[in-house]
């Protein structure tokens, strides 16, 4: 590591993440890695991690390294697990569906259905409290029983998503209402590099 990336913030919060994932595979009892409950499906061992404090996601491969770190916003309301809180939950989650292959960037999602329409700021001045969805919709599905998966908690069931978002959304802050958003290029490029069954760690 030369001395700009030792001085460098991000540089060292990427360790610090890179560190943390590691050591999650090599310790968590039951992970995907470990017992193939969760198949990668293609992926090759990638995995996202989402750090609520920096408001990035990481993706790394299947060795530990660094391949690509995004900003992003998250909920506005905070982290939190519990269906109707509009929060972002925590905890470890795989992407259970990709949905949106072939779709044109700013492609209008709702219900996870492309509405016909593509995004722009003419038509976003025309509907401002619409909660956009765009581009691409990687639907995350909770992995720990009672914390974000099955009765009131559950991240599926809650439609919490990474999905693209307009470019004149602020990112790098908190302000989505719980799901993951995503410069719509950036998108773009995640997509196409993980695969259903991808590890999804939220970390706050």
């Amino acid at each position: 590591m030369n001395q700009f990336q030792q001085d460098n913030p991000l540089s060292r919060l990427r360790e610090r993440v890179r560190e943390r994932v590691l050591t999650d595979m090599n310790n968590t009892p039951g992970s995907s890695l470990s017992s193939g409950h969760f198949p990668a499906n293609g992926s090759g061992g990638r995995r996202i991690v989402i750090h609520i404090p920096s408001q990035t996601l990481t993706l790394f491969d299947d060795s530990g390294k660094l391949l690509q770190s995004y900003p992003v916003s998250t909920g506005a309301n905070g982290v939190g697990e519990e269906s109707g809180s509009f929060c972002t939950p925590r905890g470890r989650h795989v992407i259970r569906a990709r949905i949106g292959a072939g779709q044109p960037p700013n492609t209008v999602f709702v219900r996870r259905r492309p509405t016909g329409e593509i995004y722009t700021p003419e038509l976003g001045a025309r509907h401002p409290g619409r909660d956009w969805i765009l581009t691409r919709i990687l639907w995350l599905s909770g992995r720990e029983p009672g914390y974000n998966r099955g009765g009131n908690c559950d991240t599926m069931r809650r439609y919490i998503y990474i999905h693209g978002t307009p470019d004149e959304t602020e990112l790098g802050r908190p302000g989505s209402r719980g799901c993951i958003r995503m410069r719509n290029r950036d998108l773009l490029e995640l997509f196409d590099r993980v695969a259903g069954g991808t590890e999804v760690e939220i970390i706050a």
